[in-house]
């Protein structure tokens, strides 16, 4: 049976990525640190996977991650490359199957560089069929391991390649999914699940508040801060659980939130670029508004176009417009040679929840090699627009 409080945090976690990229409002990271949240989300899903389907989970996982990055990347980002003159390299090629950083050029740095999210969770997905069984032995070992080598490699200044970096940074919140979806959490009970919260959120606030970034207490910019606070935030979200009711809109989202994710940043970035070239504001409330106006326009008519991927590569029958039931008509009076009406058929089920999000919760780089949820997208000094490293 569908979670459908997972579903709403996985669909307010969307949400909360787009709206931080068009605004840039910092506090978002510290009210709802979505990019934690999803990792997760999905590390919960992905135990219930291999519990259900065995190694096979990550076959399955990957057939949902994959369609809707090679849509944008391989269809579309790449061959726009190499028609701006962009020399074919094999580096481009990761774009299929993204263990490192794929190759970005021009326009496109900019605009794909939100798909870190992509190669963390490929890695995370790959190794979960040896992280389950250690976690089942050793929980309490297995889930403060990450957090103890991101401490490490913090305090002590110490300089790793992304991918490692941010298995530390995202690890434990991943672990965390197991440990919600064994019940550990549940089995916590209320008192000691919001003490053990306020342990992590004390600790994160305070090395936040003393290390802050460049944009301030922004968490994006502080990964030790950024885990602990999201540690705490996570316990208490999936520790945890509301009824909550089937809803259209929770359908849709879910549904569609690997496309949203993928597309929000380039129509963004293009948005925000055409409204500089116009001459028309971009900052405070009348630029974000606008754009905030535009940007779901376009995010729709990217469903629309491309969104039915998702449907395909969860073995959906694709459709336009997801989290619609389909109700039998009601038969006719029966006559008196009839007999009787037929029992009508029951309501077509709600879609399945999609691959990862986003997803959440970057450089303006080949692709962003930070942790964190991308960068907001904003209005440079020379008229260009930049996406500062989150």
């Amino acid at each position: 049976m569908r979670n459908r409080y997972l579903d709403l945090l996985r669909a307010a976690a969307t949400v909360r990525v787009v709206v931080y990229h068009l605004t840039g409002w910092t506090a978002l990271t510290v009210i709802f640190p979505a990019m934690s949240v999803m990792f997760a989300l999905a590390g919960s899903l992905m135990a219930a996977s291999l519990d259900r389907f065995g190694v096979w989970a990550v076959e399955r996982r990957l057939r949902r991650l994959l369609p809707s990055l090679w849509v944008l990347g391989l269809l579309i980002a790449v061959p726009a490359m190499l028609i701006a003159g962009t020399p074919f390299d094999v580096h481009l090629l990761l774009w299929g199957f993204p263990l490192v950083n794929p190759e970005a050029t021009g326009w496109w740095m900019q605009s794909l560089s939100h798909t870190w999210y992509l190669r963390d969770f490929l890695w995370f997905v790959l190794l979960s069929p040896l992280l389950l069984p250690v976690f089942r032995r050793f929980p309490v070992v297995t889930v403060l391991t990450p957090y103890a080598v991101l401490a490490i490699l913090e305090i002590g200044g110490f300089r790793v390649p992304a991918v490692p970096h941010d298995l530390a940074l995202y690890g434990g919140a991943w672990l965390l999914g197991f440990a919600h979806h064994d019940g550990h959490l549940r089995r916590l009970g209320r008192k000691r699940l919001f003490t053990l919260a306020a342990a992590l959120a004390v600790p994160g606030a305070a090395w936040a508040f003393t290390h802050p970034g460049p944009r301030g207490y922004d968490l994006n910019d502080i990964p030790l801060g950024n885990a602990l606070w999201s540690a705490a935030f996570i316990l208490v979200a999936l520790g945890l659980s509301p009824v909550v009711r089937e809803h259209r809109v929770l359908a849709v989202l879910n549904a569609r939130a690997l496309t949203i994710y993928l597309w929000h940043i380039p129509v963004i970035v293009a948005v925000t670029q055409v409204g500089e070239a116009q001459g028309l504001p971009v900052r405070g409330w009348v630029g974000i508004s606008w754009r905030a106006v535009v940007v779901v326009v376009l995010l729709g008519l990217a469903l629309a176009a491309v969104g039915w991927v998702e449907d395909l590569a969860a073995g959906r029958r694709p459709v336009l417009a997801p989290g619609r039931r389909i109700h039998a008509p009601v038969p006719a009076s029966p006559g008196p040679d009839s007999p009787g009406p037929a029992s009508p058929g029951p309501a077509s089920p709600g879609p399945a929840s999609p691959g990862p999000a986003s997803p959440g919760p970057a450089s303006p780089g080949p692709i962003s090699s930070g942790p964190g949820s991308p960068a907001p997208v904003s209005a440079g000094r020379h008229g260009e627009v930049a996406a500062s490293r989150a």
